[in-house]
């Protein structure tokens, strides 16, 4: 992976142990062991190309570096969090990261995961002028820009891959079994139902949907539609 990657970790070991293994993967690192020092790297606008986030931080937290990454890129986030946390995992979700995965966690299993979203990423190819229009939304196809009149929406890897997948299948009903079968891939035990309904609700957030006119529809029992 030749990539320019940002770990924040405040323990020193485990910082340590990523910055060398990813520097033997051909990686460019920065590394931070404070909400501080992270943020410093991030509003400076250095080019990275993946985060790696601790959560617990001795000067605040993961999600403070999440909205302020947010706010200018859609790089790919993944957080490391404690094993069992799901609220925190949840938040970590809503608040725009890509991925996570529980200490204690093997390299390899990381570098799978770093690698799952990098492939979600790729754009499709095709007509540079082939769009698609999901109620008040473009949807760019070839570069995967998505605006809402003249603003742009931004969406991370995982959001971008489920409105792919709802856009191929308009007017259909989908199970979230057939959804989490489109998602997977040779990484795909990593993406599970809890995490599927915090990705639709994010989804939906971000195109405007409302109770009164959605463009992803809940088929109760079943799954969910998106309306031609």
């Amino acid at each position: 992976m030749e990539l320019s990657v940002l770990i924040v970790e405040d323990d020193e070991i485990i910082r340590e142990g990523l910055e060398l293994a990813l520097k033997q993967e051909g990686c460019r690192v920065y590394a931070a062991g404070t909400a501080g020092e992270a943020l410093e790297i991030v509003r400076r606008k250095t080019p990275v190309d993946f985060y790696l986030l601790d959560i617990l931080l001795p000067d605040g937290d993961g999600f403070m570096v999440c909205r302020e990454i947010r706010k200018q890129t859609d790089t790919p986030i993944l957080f490391l969090t404690a094993c069992d946390d799901e609220v925190n995992t949840v938040r970590a979700l809503e608040q725009g990261a890509d991925d996570y995965i529980s200490k204690p966690f093997r390299i390899r299993e990381l570098f799978a995961r770093m690698k799952a979203i990098l492939r979600r990423t790729r754009r499709e190819e095709g007509n540079p002028e082939q769009v698609a229009r999901v109620g008040r939304t473009q949807v760019y196809l070839q570069t995967g820009r998505i605006y809402c009149g003249d603003e742009e929406i931004v969406l991370t890897a995982m959001e971008y891959k489920l409105l792919l997948i709802f856009l191929s299948h308009r007017g259909q009903t989908l199970t979230r079994r057939q959804i989490l079968n489109d998602i997977w891939d040779e990484a795909g035990d990593f993406v599970n139902d809890n995490t599927l309904s915090v990705y639709i609700k994010r989804l939906r957030k971000k195109l405007g949907d409302t109770s009164e006119g959605q463009v992803i529809k809940t088929v109760r029992g079943v799954g969910y539609r998106m309306e031609k």
